[in-house]
């Protein structure tokens, strides 16, 4: 058999061994190519599904914040009225100096009574009332006249004139550590009746002059 027939010459096998790696890496550059497309492509799709699930989310979000604005109503505060008119009774047995709203104004409830009457002096009497309007008017008496009683009820006080309530004139007081809140002052005959609150003064008036 001729070299010619049964085996390459060296030529063939100098082009094929020329040509061989070209191609292997124009195949493997393919390749990548392919990948790369391939995982660019997924990439993508993964990012227009997270994009419209962050909208879709807002979308959902805006829409409940919207709903919950226009549904929402305040849910009116609840007053726990208190009878008051059996404990004061009987505080004006042992205090005879104890006063309460005779009648009380309308629209105002009793939401807290406290007559304390310890082995040593002094002896309290408390009655907290919210008005129609929803604001607080407070009764403390004490039978003490010095100040202790009122720093202890209203803390740092200034003077703010004076209130005439049925011929009887009453001390005027701003509550220096409360916001918006006032007091008017009675001291007479061994006792301190100290009307507060932040009602503001006709409100600490009209109750003062129901006081008997």
């Amino acid at each position: 058999m001729s070299p010619t027939e049964s085996e390459p010459t060296h030529a063939q096998s100098g082009i094929e061994e020329n040509v061989s790696p070209e191609l292997a890496e124009q195949a493997r550059v393919r390749a990548e190519a392919a990948a790369y497309r391939e995982k660019a492509n997924a990439d993508r799709a993964k990012a227009r599904t997270l994009t419209n699930m962050f909208w879709a989310m807002l979308a959902c979000l805006i829409v409940v914040a919207f709903l919950a604005i226009v549904t929402w109503r305040p849910k009116p505060e609840q007053v726990r009225a208190v009878e008051y008119t059996a404990q004061l009774q009987d505080a004006k047995k042992v205090a005879p100096w104890v006063r309460g709203p005779d009648p009380m104004p309308a629209g105002w409830t009793a939401t807290s009574v406290e007559f304390r009457a310890p082995e040593q002096s002094p002896m309290t009497w408390h009655l907290g009332i919210v008005t129609k309007e929803k604001k607080y008017v407070g009764l403390e008496q004490a039978d003490v006249i010095g100040k202790n009683f009122q720093t202890d009820e209203l803390g740092k006080t200034s003077d703010d004139g004076t209130s005439t309530v049925a011929g009887v004139v009453w001390q005027r007081k701003t509550l220096l550590d409360r916001h918006d809140e006032h007091a008017l002052v009675l001291i007479g005959s061994g006792v301190t009746t100290i009307v507060t609150g932040n009602a503001g003064y006709p409100a600490l008036e009209t109750f003062a002059a129901t006081l008997r």
